[in-house]
């Protein structure tokens, strides 16, 4: 039992993150474009219709990619690994930009839809291409997804060019913004959120036996396969819901979980917990600011994401280059 607890999540830990995210959630509502009193919350139909289901999507948002990032740089044997690497984002993004150059933006769910359809097909084509058997090699699975992720991003940038006047909604929609998202996003992720979360918190044990590599990890009682079918089912489809809502929001997969590990140690029992708060109470803070910075203009999340992340990962990884 004492083994248990002290490799397990921090329930004080645990509690405080969540403390600290329902008060930045709260502090959310308050503050956009425009800017609410406390008593006035529940009357406003902006509140209710707009800020409410923004503020809920952003958090599932960062608390998916940031588990879905642990999950695959433990899967992948590698702290580089982000959400992307299989090719969602760039088949979520083909999607959309067809669904655009369709016209489809008029439609419920138009884009989202075809972003959605487009990333789970991506992965479907990769994971057929990297499996031999019932086996998937993941590196096979590694050089597949990012070949056929530059060749999407070339074809995006194909169709671009040949529509001009249509590049600046795709362009937007790939950087990532939540300024669309309403109460069918909320009702549509989270069912998906919950239920691939608690896939990868179940795996946790797993997840750190994975980090020894497949042979070690099975000859410690790890079905690898089957592990990794269900790792990899389950985050795939919690990335595909995320970006074909919101679009692509970078770094958050790749930053949250690595910065995590540094402080935590690299247990994924507390690994995937942590990353998974600190991922929505980043993701919700970048989005608050990317709404108020210049308002009543809105800055796309994704890059405000980036803009933080990158420089703070370089922090990082100067920080640690003697681990690597």
């Amino acid at each position: 039992m004492k083994t248990t607890a002290r490799h397990s999540a921090s329930p004080w830990v645990v509690a405080g993150l969540a403390l600290l995210l329902l008060a930045a959630m709260v502090a959310s509502c308050l503050f956009g474009a425009v800017d609410f009193r406390w008593d006035d919350l529940w009357h406003s139909p902006i509140f209710l219709q707009l800020r409410l289901p923004r503020v809920i999507m952003s958090a599932l948002v960062g608390a998916v990619l940031s588990v879905c990032g642990a999950a695959y740089q433990s899967i992948f044997r590698n702290p580089l690994t982000d959400p992307y690497v299989l090719g969602v984002s760039s088949g979520a993004s083909l999607g959309a930009a067809v669904a655009i150059l369709l016209g489809l933006e008029a439609f419920l769910w138009g884009v989202g839809g075809m972003a959605l359809a487009a990333a789970l097909a991506t992965v479907v084509l990769i994971y057929k291409i990297a499996s031999i058997g019932n086996r998937m090699h993941t590196t096979t699975l590694l050089l597949t997804g990012v070949c056929l992720t530059l060749l999407i991003s070339a074809l995006i940038s194909f169709l671009m060019v040949l529509n001009q006047e249509k590049m600046d909604a795709i362009i937007f929609w790939t950087m990532g913004s939540f300024g669309s998202s309403g109460w069918m996003d909320v009702w549509m992720m989270a069912p998906v959120a919950v239920l691939g979360i608690g896939a990868v918190l179940w795996h946790g044990r797993d997840l750190n036996l994975l980090l020894a590599g497949s042979e070690a990890a099975k000859s410690m009682g790890c079905e690898v396969e089957r592990v990794k079918r269900t790792l990899l089912l389950a985050t795939t489809l919690m990335v595909a819901f995320a970006v074909s809502s919101c679009g692509v929001i970078g770094f958050v997969g790749l930053i949250v979980p690595h910065a995590v590990r540094l402080v935590a140690g690299p247990d994924n029992r507390k690994v995937v917990p942590y990353s998974m708060l600190c991922g929505a109470l980043f993701v919700l803070v970048c989005d608050t600011l990317a709404r108020t910075l210049l308002r009543p203009s809105e800055l796309p999340v994704g890059s405000l994401t980036s803009m933080v992340g990158a420089p703070l990962f370089i922090y990082l990884l100067y920080k640690n280059k003697k681990t690597y």
